[in-house]
């Protein structure tokens, strides 16, 4: 019987969890309406980094496995109250710590979104995987949707 109220308590925590996350809601897309050799001079206007994937304040799989972990190393401390409430505690904590542990990944897989002011005073926008030494401020070619500093 303590198992089982063991069990739904683990469970009511990571619905809790779960009903705090947020879906990214964000589109971006890389269609620049042009044909493949499309090519544009103008300077660079802005940088934005973005993670791509999940979005960082949602629920992961790192999080779900952290409490259910948490949870079932918390299960075997103690007796009794002192059990249940390790067990809930376990939870919790596993499961911010999977969440740490599923934002550390995702920084790593970061992209990037440059604003170019083209000559023709229109600003059109250019997702990349890196920028490597690309600056605001920087003289740029867009070719095939592909930047270069010129």
């Amino acid at each position: 019987m303590k198992t089982q109220s063991l069990l739904l308590a683990s469970l009511f925590a990571v619905g809790i969890l779960a009903g705090c996350a947020t879906p990214d809601q964000r589109q971006t897309s890389t269609d620049t309406g042009y044909s493949s050799n499309y090519v544009a001079y103008g300077v660079v206007e802005s940088i934005q980094q973005s993670s791509s994937g999940i979005a960082n304040s949602g629920i992961g799989a790192g999080t779900i496995i952290g409490g259910v972990v948490g949870g079932g190393l918390g299960n075997q401390v103690g007796g009794g109250t002192g059990k249940t409430i390790a067990t809930v505690a376990g939870v919790a904590g596993g499961a911010l710590i999977g969440h740490e542990v599923d934002k550390n990944r995702q920084e790593k897989n970061l992209t990037y979104t440059v604003g170019v002011r083209l000559n023709n005073g229109n600003l059109q926008a250019i997702h990349l995987d890196g920028i490597s030494d690309l600056r605001v401020g920087d003289r740029v070619r867009i070719e095939n949707n592909q930047l270069y500093r010129y």
